[in-house]
C-alpha cells in the first residue's frame, strides 16, 4: 500500500521524540551539556538554530531537572502507553491536515467528527445526539446554558441582556457539586450571582450526597411565583466528592414539569459503557445533555471531554458556539477519534471494568476491617469508595461519653470530629505515600468529614492499578489502625500525665496527627519577655535533640512547617507497648538536667567575671606593696640594678588563681613551694537523669515490658541472670605470683560460711561462738 512520506516520518519522529522524553536516565555524556541546564531566567534565543534531538533534551532537562534536584530519588515520567502515543499523534496530525486544500479538509473533518460522535452515542446509550469537543470540561455546560438561554429568550439574540430584565433566569445547582461551578458559570455568561441557587442535599432520608428533590421543587415554585424563569438543572451522576448519583429519574419528571433543561456530569457516566447499569445511573440516558471526560477514564492524554446533547435546531446551536463551520475546530475530536479505533470497543469496556472491578475488590476488604467506616451508594455496585477512621466507643466509655456529651455536646462533638478529620488526613496521606500506584487521595465532605477516596475510574488507567495493588492497599491499612487505635486511646493519658507533671505544659493542638504536644517552661527569674522566650528556645530545641537521640520508635519533631506552635515537642503516632508515664517522666528530667547546666553555665560565667575583676585589683595592691617593701632606691634604674647585684631581695611570686569549684580566689604562693599545682576539691557531678528505667537486652525506650516468672521474682526487681552476672564480676584478688591452692579455697569456703553465720546469728556476741567459728575467724585474721 502506498503511504504518505510526511505521515510516516510524522509517526517515526513521534516514536522518537517519546523513547527520549520518557528515558530519565542520565547519561554520562549529558552531565557535560551544561549549557541545556534550567535557569529561571530565560534566555536569548539562538540566532543559528538548533536540531530536534537537542530541543527535546532541554524539554527533557526541563521536566525532571527541578525534581531531581530537589530529590535525589529518580523520577520517571508516567508512561502512557501505545494508546497514548495515539493521542499525542493525533495533535500532531491536526497540524498537518489543518494545511489541505478547504474542500479536502471538510470532508475528512466531517468524518472524524461523525465517526467519534456515533461511537460514543452507541458506547454510552445516547441516541440521536450530537456532540461538542472542548478542552475544559466545564465548556461544555457553559456552551448549554447558552443554547437554553437563546432557546428561552427568543428575542435573546436580537436585544441581549435587556431581555432577561423582564423575566430574571435561574440555575439549579447541588450543594455537593464541584467547587465553584456556580460563579464561573455566572462570570463567563454575565449573569449575577443571584442567578445561581444551590440546593441542598437530603438531611433526613436518604443519601446525604443526593438533592433534596422535594425541597428543589418548593425552592423552583417560589421562583416561578416571584417571576423568575427556572432555565437548567445541573445533576451529579457521582458527586466530585462521594460518588453518589442523584435521583435522575424524579429530577427529570421535575424538569418537564417546568421546561427546565436538565445537564447530568460525573464520574458513573463511564458505567455506561458496561453491561450492567444500576437504574439511577441509567436515568441519565434521558437527560437533554450530559458531560463525559474520557481523558482520565481511559488513560488517554490530552484528549478533548465531549458534551453530548439533544438539540432539533442546529442555528441555535450554532449561535451558542456548540457547533463552528471551521472545519479546523472539528479537528479537536482527531486524537479521540484515533484513540478509540485503536481500543476498540471491547477495549473501553474491559478498562472501565477493571476500575469497577479494583473497586468492588477495595470495598470487600473494608467490610472486614474493624475501626473502618466506609461511604458507598451501592454496596453492590459502587465506582467510588470513600472510608474513613472511626473508633466506637464501648458500652462503659459510651455512658460516660453520653453523659459528658450531655453538660458540653458541642465542644465535644467539635474536638471529636477535629481529632478523627486529623488523623484521617494522615492515614490518607501514609496510603497514597506507601502504595502510590493505588491512587487514594483525602477529600473533605461536609457531613461525614475528612475521609480517604478510592476512585478507580479517575486514576487506575493513568497509574496501571492492578488487583495486588489494592491487596497491598488493604496490608498497610491493617497495619495502620492499631496505630490509629492506640494513638487516640493514649492522647488523654498523655495529656493527664503532662498536667500533673511539674515543668511541662501540654499544648491542645487538634490539628496534630499524633500522641500531642508539650513543651518545657523553664523557671523564670524576672527575665524579661525576650530573654525568656530566647531561653525557651534553646532549652526546647536542646530537649528535642535529646530525645531524638534516644533509641525508640518515637518521632520527636518541632511540628508542622505552617501554622504549628512555637518552642514546642511534638510527638508523633505511637504503639499500644507505650509507656506513658516514663515518656512524660523522661522529657521533664531531660528538660531539668538542660535547664540545670544552662544556669550553671550562666552562673559560672558571671563567677567567673566577677574573679577576674576581684584578681585585678588584688594583684594591683600586691605589687603596691612590694613596691614599698623593695624600697625606693631599688625602683631607679641604674641604682637599683647595683643595689640588687650587691644585696638581691627575696620575694615570692605572688599570683592569683581561681578555683572553678569553689568560686574564690586563691594565691599561688603554694604552687610555687610544691612545683604543682593544686587539684583543689572535687566538682560536683553533672546533673542526670536518675530515671534510667532497666530494659532487656534489645528493648527501646518508652516500651512496657513484659516481665515472666522465670525472669523476674514476685519481690525483686532484678532478675535470677543479674545476680550470677554480679557474683562473676567479684572474682577473688590474689597478690602478684601467688596461686590458689586447695587449703586456699577450703579457707574462702570456710570464711563465707562464717559471713552467713554473721548474718543469721546477729544478736549472738562473740565469747559464745562455738570454738570452730573462732578459729576459722583467727585463721582468716592472720592471714
Amino acid at each position: 500500500k502506498m503511504v504518505d512520506p510526511t505521515l510516516a516520518e510524522m509517526g517515526k519522529n513521534l516514536n522518537e521524540a517519546m523513547k527520549m522524553l520518557e528515558d530519565n536516565q542520565r547519561k554520562a555524556e549529558e552531565e557535560n551539556e551544561k549549557k541545556y541546564a534550567r535557569k529561571d531566567i530565560p534566555g536569548p534565543l539562538q540566532g543559528s538554530g538548533q536540531d530536534m534531538v537537542s530541543i527535546l533534551q532541554l524539554v527533557q532537562n526541563l521536566m525532571h531537572g527541578e525534581e531531581e534536584e530537589e530529590t535525589s530519588q529518580s523520577y520517571r515520567l508516567q508512561n502512557v502507553g501505545e494508546q497514548g502515543h495515539m493521542a499525542l499523534l493525533g495533535h500532531s496530525l491536526a497540524a498537518y491536515i489543518s494545511v489541505l486544500d478547504r474542500e479536502r479538509l471538510r470532508k475528512l473533518t466531517t468524518r472524524i467528527l461523525s465517526d467519534t460522535t456515533l461511537w460514543l452515542c452507541r458506547l454510552f446509550r445516547y441516541e440521536n445526539g450530537s456532540a461538542y469537543y472542548h478542552e475544559d470540561d466545564r465548556e461544555g455546560l457553559l456552551k448549554i446554558c447558552r443554547l437554553v438561554i437563546h432557546t428561552r429568550y427568543e428575542d435573546y439574540t436580537l436585544e441581549g441582556f435587556n431581555v432577561l430584565y423582564t423575566k430574571q433566569p435561574v440555575i439549579y445547582i447541588s450543594s455537593a457539586a464541584r467547587t465553584g461551578l456556580g460563579q464561573a458559570l455566572c462570570n463567563q455568561l454575565g449573569l449575577p450571582l443571584s442567578c445561581m441557587c444551590r440546593v441542598p442535599c437530603n438531611t433526613m432520608f436518604g443519601s446525604q450526597h443526593q438533592m433534596d428533590v422535594a425541597l428543589l421543587d418548593r425552592v423552583i415554585k417560589d421562583d416561578v411565583e416571584s417571576g423568575k424563569l427556572p432555565l437548567l438543572l445541573v445533576a451529579n451522576a457521582g458527586t466530585p466528592g462521594a460518588g453518589h448519583t442523584d435521583k435522575l429519574g424524579r429530577l427529570k419528571e421535575l424538569c418537564e414539569q417546568y421546561k427546565m433543561w436538565l445537564h447530568v456530569e460525573g464520574v458513573n457516566l463511564a458505567t455506561l459503557a458496561l453491561g450492567y447499569v444500576s437504574s439511577s445511573v441509567l436515568a441519565a440516558t434521558k437527560c437533554d445533555s450530559m458531560t463525559l471526560t474520557l481523558g482520565s477514564w481511559l488513560g488517554l492524554p490530552a484528549v478533548p471531554a465531549v458534551t453530548l446533547y439533544r438539540h432539533e435546531d442546529p442555528s441555535l446551536s450554532l449561535a451558542a458556539g456548540l457547533t463552528s463551520s471551521q472545519p479546523v475546530e472539528k479537528l479537536r475530536a482527531l486524537p479521540l477519534w484515533l484513540s478509540l479505533q485503536y481500543l476498540g470497543h471491547d477495549g473501553i469496556v474491559e478498562r472501565i471494568k477493571h476500575a469497577s472491578q479494583l473497586s468492588q475488590r477495595l470495598l470487600e476488604n473494608l467490610k472486614n476491617l474493624d475501626f473502618i467506616k466506609t461511604s458507598v451508594e451501592d454496596e453492590l455496585s459502587s465506582p467510588v469508595v470513600v472510608f474513613k477512621f472511626f473508633q466506637e466507643y464501648s458500652n462503659r466509655d459510651q455512658t460516660s461519653h453520653a453523659a459528658q456529651a450531655s453538660t458540653i455536646q458541642h465542644p465535644i462533638i467539635s474536638n471529636e470530629r477535629h481529632i478523627y478529620d486529623t488523623f484521617n488526613q494522615w492515614l490518607g496521606e501514609q496510603l497514597a505515600q506507601l502504595v502510590p500506584a493505588s491512587g487514594v487521595d483525602v477529600v473533605e465532605l461536609e457531613d461525614e468529614g475528612t475521609c480517604v477516596r478510592f476512585s478507580p475510574l479517575m486514576t487506575s488507567a493513568v497509574l496501571g492499578t492492578e488487583i495486588q495493588d489494592i491487596d497491598q492497599l488493604v496490608d498497610c491499612l491493617k497495619m495502620k489502625i492499631p496505630v490509629l487505635t492506640s494513638t487516640l486511646q493514649l492522647r488523654e493519658e498523655f495529656e493527664q500525665e503532662v498536667r500533673r507533671t511539674v515543668g511541662l505544659l501540654y499544648i491542645e493542638d487538634l490539628g496534630w496527627p499524633g500522641l500531642g504536644v508539650v513543651r518545657y517552661n523553664h523557671h523564670c527569674d524576672g527575665k524579661n519577655d525576650d530573654k525568656q522566650e530566647k531561653e525557651l528556645e534553646k532549652i526546647n530545641t536542646e530537649l528535642l535533640k535529646k530525645l531524638n537521640e534516644l533509641e525508640s520508635d518515637l518521632t520527636f519533631s518541632l511540628g508542622p512547617e505552617f501554622g504549628g506552635q512555637k518552642n514546642c515537642v511534638y510527638i508523633g503516632m505511637v504503639t499500644e507497648d507505650l509507656d506513658v508515664s516514663e515518656l512524660v517522666e523522661t522529657i521533664a528530667a531531660t528538660g531539668r538536667e538542660i535547664e540545670e547546666n544552662s544556669r550553671l553555665l550562666e552562673n559560672m560565667t558571671e563567677v567567673v567575671r566577677k574573679g577576674i575583676q576581684e584578681a585585678q585589683l588584688q594583684l594591683q595592691k600586691a605589687n603596691e606593696e612590694r613596691l614599698l617593701e623593695e624600697g625606693l632606691l631599688r625602683q631607679i634604674p641604674v641604682v637599683g640594678s647595683v643595689l640588687n647585684w650587691f644585696s638581691p631581695f627575696q620575694a615570692s611570686p605572688k599570683g592569683r588563681t581561681f578555683n572553678l569549684t569553689a568560686g574564690s580566689l586563691e594565691s599561688t604562693e603554694s604552687m610555687y613551694v610544691s612545683k604543682a599545682q593544686g587539684t583543689g576539691t572535687t566538682p560536683p557531678p553533672t546533673p542526670t537523669s536518675s530515671l534510667a528505667k532497666h530494659r532487656l537486652p534489645g528493648q527501646k525506650a518508652f516500651k512496657r515490658s513484659l516481665r515472666s516468672s522465670d525472669g523476674f521474682s514476685e519481690t525483686s526487681s532484678i532478675s535470677h541472670c543479674d545476680e550470677l552476672d554480679k557474683m562473676d564480676q567479684r572474682p577473688p584478688t590474689l597478690s602478684p605470683g601467688q596461686e590458689q591452692g586447695p587449703l586456699e579455697m577450703e579457707k574462702a569456703e570456710e570464711q563465707k560460711e562464717v559471713a552467713q553465720a554473721k548474718t543469721d546469728t546477729e544478736d549472738i556476741h562473740s565469747d559464745k561462738l562455738p570454738p570452730d567459728c573462732t578459729k576459722v575467724e583467727d585463721q582468716a585474721s592472720q592471714r
